[in-house]
């Protein structure tokens, strides 16, 4: 109980009194929402023994389906596909509780042009939720919900309803009666738990995958001894949603059928915005402590009406909603910022411009604010947000940076933009509608929104062709969805399922020992060697089942006990080579593609003949285009450290990709690279592959390796023990407390295969550096032969020739 207390203790306030349904109080006697954070945290943490994880950046972590993380769940999906790396922290967790940043704008969660209308849609969001995978599931999830909401946070409990899923006939499953009788019996009145169809009362992760029902919780603002059954899921803005437990029991099949999960799930997200709202009695998300100090920046900033909170018809010349749009929006702005994810030209840059130039114009055409002005409103941000996510803090002067400089490129597109909607109208013959392709162009071309040239033209008395513009729309959408389509089917490959990794682990089938990868040495003569490797066939994958043959011609995956190929990751691509039988050397297995899921090591062939499970191979990695990745590899890793040492050391990793061909590189940078700083950057890689260091490589207990002073690592699940790849000093000194050595040289948390000495990268040059968006830059570069061939140009533009 003295948990407990402590606990409930976040909430209280002078004299022991709280704000919220049941006291309504004066402002400052509100718990504020760090408190309000804080309680939910601490009571899964305390009282019911999760971890508490930290919440991972907007951008997604190896999830290219996904614009950005728009739920609690997106960090933890290798846990509900199963694909987790066995050795992972993450495989690890049983019960854990989070605040996660989500940004819902663009893709199928899209809340952008909601956005202003009303009080309580936002881009940008606090997601709490606790998880459990394959320990607690409904009656414990519930028992928790009820217990934080009604006693720690003592939210009145006939002012909450109860949501269950009602069942589907078309899809065999009955109404969820275990839920409802778990609502039940923790004193819930009948008339307050009510079913709901699969719209409302199942989750699904997407297409495919982790699904099953869930329960929601809803809060009447108005309470006061009414039923209010009917207003549950029906938009009113008195009744809403604040918390949803969603029980994953299923998974969903190609073919739309569900098959039960191997491991039961708990996945729960509350909005924190909402949970404010109700805790702090107000009846809008925009008057809680969580946006009024931007809302009094807003004003104080430009003047003129202050917030009312008015919407519709009440809002005269839509102050309020650009209020809202600003407010919003810049939060969303130094999030996605702050977590490396700039205004540009595509995927989820793309998404963050329009965000930018949205609330630009309503910054200039609304609210009538300098130039300038959306940028003076980040630290009244960090102020809000600050304390729970120190990046905020750390990067306030780059969020205003990039802010300000696309402001400034929008304003100039907005003044061409007017000119070629000026001169488009004087040169249309008598008509109503605006030309559609003109206006797709100016959005396309400019990002010039829609709705702005609506606005523009109806003050002429002409309108936009909505029809004819929808029609580009749908056209567009169909060549960007054929052109993923043809992406996903280039970098098809065969990959475990949920369900056949749960087989194997039943079966006590261990994970691929691929250890062999490791195992060369490097002669006197200067040349690798690569030891041999045989293996044993220990199950065939084919049409997503685990079969123990497969006939001649048939494209399978090969899973073995051990293997010496390394399969795709970390950035690095996929060994190619071939298998063969023992005793029959002349059948040879092509390896087209190696993937790596939950542990497990899967080479993908087209088998010439029957195979079988307990068939003896022997591996031949192509040894020419391993080497290549070695040496790229490596040279990737000094690129790193020199771009470090000439750059600063605000200078960090953003992506990298490493083949036998050339390595990619991306990065965060304060200014524009200099080609005066290319050329330093390519001598201090030089100087370190003239000296021919020692490449290190050992594993190492993660947290011993996370405490190295200046490692440099990715915002990446890593195995534990991981590997450190140290240039020059041995990983031992690199671990010494208070060491320097990581500081002088190139020390990275890495799986890939590397060079045993500097000296075989030859030559480096950056053929390619340009500006994928402001403030991140990406490198191409050849090494070896390929640096000194006098067909090879450099940044310089000057031909480097042996």
């Amino acid at each position: 109980m003295a948990a407990a207390g402590h606990v409930r203790g976040l909430l209280r306030v002078s004299r022991g009194w709280r704000c919220g349904p049941r006291r309504a109080r004066s402002a400052a006697a509100c718990p504020p929402a760090g408190q309000i954070r804080q309680a939910f945290l601490r009571f899964f943490q305390e009282q019911h023994g999760h971890r508490l994880v930290p919440s991972v950046p907007v951008r997604p972590r190896g999830d290219p389906g996904l614009l950005f993380v728009n739920a609690g769940m997106n960090q933890f999906k290798p846990i509900f596909l199963g694909t987790a790396h066995p050795r992972s922290e993450l495989a690890q967790y049983q019960r854990v509780v989070n605040s996660q940043k989500c940004v819902r704008a663009g893709g199928k969660h899209n809340d952008l042009d909601d956005v202003g209308r009303d009080v309580y849609h936002h881009t940008f969001f606090e997601m709490l939720g606790n998880w459990s995978f394959g320990d607690y599931f409904k009656e414990e999830a519930c028992g928790m919900a009820w217990e934080l909401l009604t006693q720690i946070y003592e939210i009145p409990k006939d002012h909450l309803y109860i949501t269950y899923f009602g069942g589907d006939a078309s899809l065999g499953l009955s109404p969820d009666e275990e839920c409802r009788d778990i609502w039940l019996s923790l004193g819930v009145p009948p008339s307050h738990v009510l079913p709901f169809p699969l719209r409302e009362n199942f989750w699904e992760m997407g297409e495919t995958g982790p699904c099953g029902p869930c329960t929601e919780i809803h809060y009447d603002h108005v309470g006061g001894g009414r039923h209010a059954a009917a207003l549950v899921n029906q938009d009113s803005p008195d009744v809403v949603e604040i918390w949803n437990l969603v029980f994953m029991q299923y998974s969903r099949e190609a073919d739309g059928s569900l098959r039960p999960l191997p491991q039961h799930h708990v996945d729960t997200g509350m909005g924190l915005e909402r949970l404010v709202t109700v805790l702090q009695s107000k009846r809008s998300n925009y008057d809680t402590d969580l946006f009024t100090p931007i809302l009094d920046a807003i004003h104080k900033g430009c003047g003129g009406p202050g917030y009312q909170g008015l919407v519709g018809e009440a809002d005269v010349r839509s102050v309020n909603m650009a209020y809202r749009v600003v407010a919003d929006h810049v939060r969303t702005l130094s999030m996605c910022i702050a977590d490396g994810v700039y205004p540009g030209m595509s995927g989820a840059e793309l998404v963050l411009r329009r965000i930018l130039r949205r609330a630009v114009r309503f910054c200039s055409e609304v609210l009538h604010a300098p130039p300038g002005f959306l940028a003076s409103l980040v630290p009244a941000v960090v102020e809000v947000l600050g304390d729970a996510y120190p990046e905020l803090r750390k990067n306030t002067d780059q969020i205003m940076n990039v802010i300000n400089d696309n402001e400034a490129a929008f304003l100039s597109s907005l003044l061409r933009g007017r000119r070629i909607i000026d001169r488009t109208l004087q040169q249309m013959a008598p008509s109503k509608l605006f030309p559609a392709e003109v206006a797709w162009s100016l959005y396309g071309n400019l990002g010039f929104p829609l709705d702005l040239i609506g606005l523009m033209i109806e003050e002429k008395g002409i309108q936009l062709d909505w029809a004819a513009l929808d029609q580009l729309a749908q056209e567009d959408a169909k060549r960007k969805a054929r052109t993923q389509q043809a992406e996903q089917l280039e970098g098809s490959s065969v990959r475990l399922d949920v369900h056949s990794l749960a087989q194997l682990q039943r079966d006590g089938v261990p994970a691929t020992d691929d250890s062999p990868k490791y195992t060369y040495t490097l002669g006197q003569d200067g040349r690798y060697a690569f030891s041999p490797c045989q293996a044993t066939v220990l199950m065939l994958y084919k049409d997503q089942s685990l079969q123990k043959e497969v006939g001649a011609g048939q494209r399978c995956g090969v899973l073995l006990d051990r293997t010496s190929f390394y399969a795709e990751q970390g950035g690095q691509a996929h060994d190619r080579g071939y298998l063969v039988r023992l005793g029959q050397q002349d059948v040879l297995f092509p390896v087209e593609s190696v993937q790596l899921s939950g542990g497990y090591v899967i080479h993908e062939v087209t088998a010439p003949e029957t195979l079988q499970a307990g068939d003896r191979v022997q591996l031949f990695v192509d040894e020419a285009q391993r080497l290549a990745c070695m040496v790229n590899h490596t040279a990737t890793h000094l690129l790193s450290f020199a771009l470090h040492r000439v750059l600063g050391d605000q200078t960090e990793q953003r992506g990298s990709h490493v083949t036998a061909e050339q390595l990619r590189f991306d990065f965060s940078t304060q200014a524009p690279v200099t080609t005066q700083q290319l050329q330093e950057v390519e001598g201090v890689i030089q100087e370190v592959v003239d000296q021919n260091e020692i490449v290190y490589m050992a594993e190492v207990p993660l947290a011993l390796a996370s405490g190295i002073q200046g490692l440099r690592t990715m915002d990446e699940v890593y195995p534990d023990p991981v590997r450190v790849v140290s240039v020059g000093v041995p990983v031992e000194s690199a671990l010494m407390p208070n060491s320097q050595a990581a500081m002088q040289t190139s020390v990275e948390l890495c799986c890939g295969t590397h060079l045993l000495q500097t000296g075989a990268v030859q030559d480096l040059t950056i053929t390619s550096e340009r500006q994928l968006v402001k403030g991140i830059s990406r490198i191409i570069a050849l090494t070896g032969e390929q640096a000194n061939d006098p067909g090879c140009y450099s940044v310089r533009g000057k031909p480097r020739c042996a």
